[in-house]
């Protein structure tokens, strides 16, 4: 089937490429506008909150239940996950302390923003590239699902990571390099066939441990930095907005 392979090697690679540019539009569109991004940090944080958690309940963990073979086992996993982006954490606080304190010191939330948003986006990449093997509808699918959530996520991530400290074309720069691991995802995916959808069963359960561990770790506590009541119940209310998206994607999918 060399033709019809090629077909879906296609498919799969401008599904991503699509994907890395629209982040990149959305984050680009945003790093214009500094003092937009500054007066609604709060509110795109909420959103990531809500994207994260609503990904990580409604999408990711009830995927790895149905496709795993022992719950227990997948369980662990989401606790690992969330154990593995905890020491990670500690790591680069100690090493955040270690270091000489400059003037443009980047908080360790934008570290982990990074690493996690580069695993997922490589998981992303898998699962497309896995997806678009089962057949190109169910690509298209999965990849409309990612650029939903992806978008909420990339623009959070770039508030985030410009709110840690990085300079603005750094944090687009390293978004856009973090975007560009799903086509690496993709590719891995295409080479290694059922090897690929094989691993994907053990990282889906990590990355959504990863995600519940920034949600809850890293982005409520800033939450809680930003504003008096009104601002909380906007907060409240984007953070539930998150939320909804990934349920009404429930019915794209």
């Amino acid at each position: 089937y060399p033709a019809h392979m090629i077909t879906i090697y296609l498919y799969a690679l401008g599904s991503v490429l699509l994907i890395s540019l629209i982040s990149l539009v959305g984050v680009f569109t945003l790093s214009l506008k500094e003092d937009i991004l500054k007066r609604y940090i709060g509110i795109f944080i909420s959103l990531a909150v809500g994207a994260l958690l609503g990904d990580a309940f409604i999408h990711i963990i009830p995927e790895a239940f149905e496709q795993s073979s022992n719950i227990a086992i997948t369980s662990i996993l989401i606790i690992l996950g969330l154990l593995i982006f905890f020491i990670l954490e500690k790591f680069l606080h100690w090493h955040h302390h270690g270091e000489d304190k400059d003037l443009h010191e980047i908080h360790p939330v934008g570290k982990l923003i990074l690493f996690s948003d580069g695993v997922h986006n490589l998981i992303d990449g898998v699962i497309i590239g896995a997806s678009f093997m089962v057949s190109i509808p169910i690509g298209i699918a999965t990849t409309i699902a990612v650029i939903l959530h992806e978008i909420p996520q990339e623009i959070g991530d770039f508030a985030v990571l410009v709110h840690s400290g990085y300079s603005k074309k750094k944090a687009l720069w390293l978004n856009f390099i973090s975007a560009l691991l799903s086509v690496v995802g993709v590719v891995l995916a295409l080479l290694l066939g059922s090897v690929a959808e094989a691993s994907v069963l053990w990282l889906l359960p990590i990355a959504a441990g990863g995600f519940i561990y920034i949600a809850v770790a890293d982005l409520i506590p800033e939450l809680h930095k930003h504003g008096g009541n009104r601002s909380s119940i906007f907060q409240i209310i984007t953070v539930i907005i998150g939320v909804a998206l990934m349920f009404l994607l429930t019915f794209v999918e």
